[in-house]
């Protein structure tokens, strides 16, 4: 039988939101005069958003404490939320409606698996809040990829076993989340280069779904 159930990571591969979080990132990094720049931002990719405040806060001579951490992440999520408010369903990327329908119509189960715990309000700025059969995100997860807490918990969600997913990824972080969790990976945009992805796509438009879902047919 095909594969019964799709994964999809959120930020990147249903909608684009990095630039919003490039813009939050740098405001924090510019208060606090701490470098920061779009190729640090691209570390960022997939990861925590205290991770990735770790990762910029290792560019500055200053030790923060735990509190101050928490009060810059805050802050950021404030700044970046602010920004989000200027999504609509414009920003949805090319190819995903149609994706969305024609797996619908093939009966196959879809869920949203996205460490941001942002995840509801984004969909419901773009209109697909209710478009999922399932939505696993960092409300409801303690570790953030590259663990695979986030596939298996949409995993379960769905109702099927790990092996039985696809997930689209466009991080090598959301990637080897994927392969821990023991599914199958495809790499969408920048992920389409990581080396463990089964299959890799530049974007989501123009894909043979039938032959996609049949080359990751489940042996019975």
């Amino acid at each position: 039988m095909k594969i019964p159930a799709i994964i999809f990571d959120l930020d990147g591969v249903i909608v684009s939101t990095d630039e919003y979080h490039y813009q939050a990132w740098k405001r924090i990094s510019d208060q606090e005069n701490i470098y920061f720049d779009r190729e640090i931002n691209e570390r960022l990719r997939g990861v925590s958003r205290m991770e990735s405040l770790d990762i910029i806060l290792s560019h500055s001579d200053k030790n923060y404490s735990d509190t101050e951490k928490q009060s810059l992440a805050q802050r950021k999520n404030t700044i970046y939320c602010e920004l989000l408010n200027n999504l609509s369903p414009n920003d949805i990327l090319p190819g995903v409606i149609h994706l969305l329908l024609a797996l619908k119509a093939r009966d196959i189960k879809i869920a949203i698996g996205s460490s941001s715990k942002n995840t509801p309000f984004i969909l419901e700025k773009i209109g697909l809040a209710s478009n999922f059969d399932a939505i696993a995100d960092g409300n409801s997860i303690k570790n953030s990829k590259p663990d695979p807490e986030v596939f298996l918990l949409a995993a379960e969600l769905l109702g099927v076993q790990p092996e039985e997913c696809l997930v689209m990824e466009d991080a090598q972080a959301g990637i080897d989340a994927a392969k821990a969790a023991g599914m199958k990976a495809i790499g969408i945009g920048s992920a389409a280069t990581c080396l463990n992805a089964d299959i890799k796509l530049l974007d989501l438009t123009n894909i043979d779904i039938d032959h996609l879902l049949e080359v990751h047919e489940i042996r019975s």
